[in-house]
C-alpha cells in the first residue's frame, strides 16, 4: 500500500464524543467499556491524536452526540435502541457534568463544534459535511467513542460523502473486546481507507 501523508490543507482531525460520561471517572458509560479503553490507552491515545494534529496545524473538528434533555424523545414515532438507552440513563445530560467535554479534550479557539448528532453518525441531521467542505478538507482522522457506533457511523458516512477515511484503532474503545475487532478488523476495512495506531498517525503527520 502507498504510504498515505496528511497534508494540512486538505486534512482535518475529527474528535467524537469525547464526554465526561464516556472518558471520566465516575461518567456514566466509563465503567462499561473502562476495560477495553484501558487496555489500549485510549483515552491517552487520544490526547496523543489530538495534541500532534494541533502542533502540525491541522483543522480540529468535534462531533458530538446530541446532549439528552428533558422532552427530547417522548413524542418521537421511532426511537432506535441507542436513542432509548441514553433516554433512560439520561447519557451526555445538558446542564451536567456528565454532558461536558473532558477537560483536557476542550476545543480551542478557531477550531470547530459542528451540530449535535442525533444518533450515530456526526454527519447525519448536523453541519458537519458542510463546515469541512467549507474548509476544502477532503481528508479526516477519526478519533473518539464508541468504535462500533458513531466511530463506524460516522467513518461510513464519511466514505460515502467522498472523504478519505483514517481509523485510529487505539484512540477509541467499546464495551467488548469483540465489538472491537467488529469495528477495526470486519467492518472498518469496508469502508476506511486506512486503519492505523496513533503511533502510525502521529509519523504520518507533517512536521515542520
Amino acid at each position: 500500500m502507498a504510504k498515505v501523508t496528511y497534508d494540512k490543507e486538505i486534512t482535518a482531525l475529527l474528535v467524537i464524543d469525547p464526554y465526561n460520561d464516556f472518558i471520566s471517572e465516575g461518567g456514566k458509560i466509563w465503567d462499561r467499556i473502562r476495560a477495553v479503553a484501558e487496555a489500549n490507552d485510549c483515552v491517552p491515545h487520544m490526547l496523543q491524536v489530538l495534541n500532534a494534529a494541533r502542533k502540525a496545524k491541522l483543522r480540529v473538528f468535534y462531533a458530538l452526540h446530541h446532549r439528552y434533555r428533558p422532552g427530547d424523545y417522548e413524542t418521537w414515532k421511532y426511537i432506535a435502541p441507542i436513542q432509548k438507552a441514553a433516554w433512560v440513563n439520561k447519557s451526555f445530560e445538558y446542564g451536567t457534568w456528565g454532558g461536558e467535554i473532558h477537560p483536557e479534550f476542550e476545543p480551542k479557539p478557531g477550531e470547530i463544534v459542528a451540530t449535535e448528532h442525533w444518533c450515530s453518525s456526526g454527519f447525519a441531521n448536523t453541519d458537519l459535511d458542510f463546515r469541512l467542505k467549507q474548509q476544502g478538507i477532503v481528508k479526516v482522522i477519526v478519533i473518539g467513542l464508541l468504535a462500533n457506533t458513531c466511530i463506524e457511523s460516522t467513518s461510513r458516512f464519511a466514505m460515502e460523502l467522498g472523504y478519505h477515511v483514517a481509523l485510529v484503532k487505539d484512540a477509541t474503545a467499546a464495551s467488548t473486546k469483540e465489538m472491537m475487532r467488529a469495528a477495526h478488523e470486519l467492518n472498518g476495512p469496508t469502508f476506511a481507507h486506512t486503519i492505523l495506531t496513533t503511533a502510525e498517525l502521529v509519523a504520518a503527520l507533517p512536521h515542520e
